[in-house]
């Protein structure tokens, strides 16, 4: 999903269609939150079974707000910080999205609720 959001980005088109997970569904609800997606929706399309999500990336001055995403944590390498680990950034520009215990959530939310966990991925 990340690199489908970033690609259509440098692509310059608005919306994106991706398979359906609860965790992309948070993930894209985090960043909606943060002003990088103007709306998240999951839809059915008709005569099939799977679920799929409907992202709009948000515009600010003719220019997208979301100009690189990384993720951090991978299958193969899973990277954890503890709540004082957790820094801002991009200084503040940027959001890191967090896999914790209460659910995910951005970096700044995680500082604040004093919870660590896994950091999905990085976005500015």
């Amino acid at each position: 999903m990340l690199s489908s959001l970033k690609n259509a980005s440098m692509a310059g088109k608005k919306v994106v269609e991706t398979r359906y997970s609860k965790e992309c569904e948070e993930v894209a609800k985090v960043l909606k939150e943060k002003g990088f997606l103007e709306s998240v929706k999951v839809f059915k399309p008709e005569k099939t079974t799977v679920k799929r999500l409907h992202i709009e990336l948000a515009i600010d001055d003719n220019v997208f707000a979301l100009t690189e995403a990384r993720r951090v944590s991978k299958p193969g390498r899973r990277i954890y910080r503890g709540a004082d680990e957790i820094g801002t950034f991009k200084r503040g520009f940027g959001v890191m999205v967090v896999s914790t215990s209460k659910g995910i959530m951005s970096s700044t939310e995680a500082r604040k609720k004093k919870i660590g966990g896994e950091i999905i991925c990085e976005v500015y």
